[in-house]
């Protein structure tokens, strides 16, 4: 009989977007089959500590009134000394300690400290093999300043910007204020390295531009100015190729908002009125034909591996990528699994289909 996997989910984390991770944690512990799978939750606090968190994907219900989160609970977890042991070092609520082994990890960690390479970094140096992208493409997909610079030198199509920092807007605001008239209102101001739609606001006009600036510097040190883009907002789920094989897109999903000025967080996990996912979103053979090979072309523009979802609008002037997601929400109602369960792969095989790709080890060099 075949061994079954130890597999380490790591959820929770220092970012704002906590509360999505461990949701998100609690949609794949659900899913994962336990005739394939060893189960080791790791939760993360939101200080940054380690520890042995339930297993139970009821814990992790998104509930308005009770947001999940990972609490202290007198349990530790260290990672290992060296890249020899592929041993976590569990050390429970009354002080015994034990070594657990992994032959995987899957960190479904959403934000900085956790989707933007640095957890990647630390589980390269001990040599663990990982879902998702490494260091690089981390990085790149959460600061959306550098992805879209990446992304135009690929002669991918994305909105016009302005970056801004906090030092800027604290010193010479009207430099903020006359990069926002030069794109034109409405505009959208949003923190370079957040995600969950977390910080983001809208300004239609100049005086409304000081609060949604001030929005987006209180989750980040740099944000972005975004005019508002006219089209439909249409979304796509990348998975990567095994070994000699190309990366691969799903059927498209369009986010159908009525009654909100975006898609904001309410709307994404909160049950919020006014937004509809349509997945497979109505398109012609031609305009999904289309998007599949723009995802995948973002997709390795960054470097990518694993798993992605691509956001585009699509105008009368045709696609525009608005930004990737190099850990998507990946509950069984997002759109990432969404979309694949639409393209015939269900959402256990999907995690399946990941974790080889992730002991497969390809485009993390």
């Amino acid at each position: 009989m075949t061994r079954k996997l130890a597999l380490a989910l790591l959820f929770g984390g220092r970012s704002s977007e906590h509360s999505v991770s461990c949701a998100t944690a609690g949609g794949v512990l659900g899913a994962l089959d336990p005739d394939k799978y060893d189960v080791i939750p790791v939760g993360i606090t939101r200080d940054g500590a380690y520890v042995l968190a339930s297993g139970d994907p009821a814990d992790y219900a998104m509930d308005p009134a009770a947001m999940p989160e990972i609490l202290p609970n007198g349990t530790r977890v260290e990672w290992p000394e060296d890249a020899t042991s592929h041993a976590l070092a569990v050390t429970d609520a009354s002080g015994l300690r034990r070594h657990v082994p992994v032959d995987v990890v899957f960190p479904i960690l959403h934000g900085p400290w956790g989707e933007d390479g640095t957890v990647q970094g630390m589980l390269d140096l001990v040599d663990l093999p990982y879902v998702g992208s490494g260091v690089l493409a981390g990085a790149l997909g959460m600061d959306k300043h550098f992805m879209k610079t990446v992304f135009a030198q690929s002669g991918l199509t994305v909105a016009p910007w302005a970056t801004i920092t906090r030092e800027q807007w604290r010193g010479d605001p009207g430099s903020v204020r006359e990069a926002a008239a030069a794109l034109g209102y409405p505009v959208f101001v949003k923190p370079a390295r957040a995600g969950s739609s977390v910080g983001v606001a809208k300004a239609t006009d100049a005086s409304q531009l000081a609060a949604a600036v001030e929005t987006a510097l209180a989750e980040d040190t740099k944000a972005l100015i975004e005019p508002g883009v006219v089209g439909r907002e249409i979304e796509i789920a990348v998975l990567g190729g095994r070994a000699g094989q190309p990366a691969r897109a799903s059927v498209a999903g369009e986010v159908v908002v009525t009654g909100r000025d975006f898609y904001d967080f309410e709307g994404k996990y909160l049950g919020g009125a006014g937004v509809e996912l349509v997945c497979p979103a109505p398109l012609t053979e031609a305009e999904l034909a289309e998007m599949q090979s723009l995802a995948v072309r973002a997709f390795d523009a960054i470097g990518a591996a694993g798993l992605s979802r691509v956001d585009f609008f699509l105008t009368e002037a045709g696609w525009v990528i608005n930004e990737i997601n190099t850990m998507p929400g990946f509950t069984p109602i997002s759109m990432y699994p969404k979309c694949w369960e639409a393209s015939g792969l269900p959402y256990p095989a999907l995690i399946d289909e990941l974790v080889t790709l992730a002991l497969d080890g390809r485009g993390r060099d």
